[in-house]
């Protein structure tokens, strides 16, 4: 129970710290994972100053490229492994838990708590990389005791997401790294648009970020990005108009009648079992017809490279003709 409201509550933080548009620059024939990535990490070549404005409007400067990194969010540790410079992070948030070799890095622990500065500053970093699911008052922490922090806020597009990848592959000397991992997640993205677009109709989906309480169980609204995952892979989102991650009552589920089930929260132990045994769910089109799915949330939660995967699953889970 403590683990799935925590959970939420990270969901919470990441959408109402703001959704706009990043301020900073802007998942083939043989895809590029994050493990391969990794796997073939090159140290970066000595680099000049580097100078960059952060997404709170701070001017940042570094002596070169950045090679002792603490990340502090799930998303960017991502980033980091799939433009190949994870041998560069020294120190991670607990939630950093992919690729493996995540296990690898220092846990800082949790970052929605008090911070482990004395851990933090032991570990030497000339970067803390921050997202919104961390503080302005935590950033300036962080700066109160002479290290270099770059705030980097959530993107809004997978588009968007391609920018945060050239921006960290530039602080850390891994921009050829990143181009070739970015060609090979927009020929992806290509695949699944070429096939979803034409498509005129498109089914109804009700997505369960957690069931908690049964009787009101959270989901995904407008301005997040597993809408906009949904809609890209060809479905429609009966939470769609309203804002941020809202609570649905039974009957109103029951009245939207979806096609489709995503359980986002499977691995709370939500199964396909317990959610036909909720009042009026039983009838449901997506019980009756065995569309309860569980789904890995990571692939559409965290805004890095792995949001290409989740639009892929997420096309295959509504549209598997088409991928066959």
């Amino acid at each position: 129970m403590f683990r799935k409201t925590l959970y939420l509550t990270l969901l919470f933080v990441l959408f109402f710290a703001g959704c706009g548009p990043a301020s900073a620059p802007t998942e083939l024939a043989v895809p590029v994972s994050t493990e391969l990535a990794a796997s073939e990490e090159v140290a970066p070549a000595p680099s000049a100053e580097i100078k960059l404005t952060d997404d709170l409007g701070r001017p940042i400067v570094l002596n070169g490229t950045a090679q002792r990194i603490i990340s502090m969010a799930p998303s960017v540790t991502e980033i980091l492994f799939a433009v190949g410079a994870g041998g560069q992070v020294v120190g991670r948030d607990q939630f950093s838990d992919y690729p493996a070799e995540t296990a690898n890095v220092t846990d800082i622990g949790a970052t929605y708590e008090a911070l482990n500065t004395e851990l933090i500053v032991s570990l030497k970093p000339d970067l803390i990389l921050v997202a919104e699911i961390n503080s302005p008052e935590q950033v300036q922490a962080l700066e109160n005791l002479g290290l270099t922090v770059y705030y980097l806020k959530n993107p809004v597009t997978i588009e968007e997401m391609y920018g945060d990848m050239e921006l960290l592959a530039q602080l850390t000397g891994h921009e050829a790294e990143a181009a070739a991992a970015i060609d090979a997640l927009k020929v992806r993205v290509a695949a699944v648009d070429e096939k979803i677009l034409p498509l005129s109709s498109r089914f109804s989906v009700f997505y369960e970020v957690d069931g908690t309480d049964p009787a009101k169980p959270f989901t995904a609204g407008k301005g997040t990005f597993i809408t906009l995952l949904i809609e890209r892979a060809g479905g429609f989102n009966i939470a769609s108009e309203i804002e941020g991650y809202p609570q649905l009552s039974l009957e109103q589920v029951v009245a939207a009648d979806p096609n489709f089930i995503i359980l986002g929260d499977a691995k709370w132990g939500t199964t396909p079992e317990s959610i036909a045994q909720r009042a009026g769910w039983a009838n449901l089109s997506a019980v009756t017809s065995g569309q309860v799915i569980p789904f890995n949330d990571d692939l559409v939660s965290r805004p890095g490279p792995r949001l290409v995967e989740g639009l892929e699953e997420l096309a295959k889970l509504l549209r598997p003709e088409l991928f066959k």
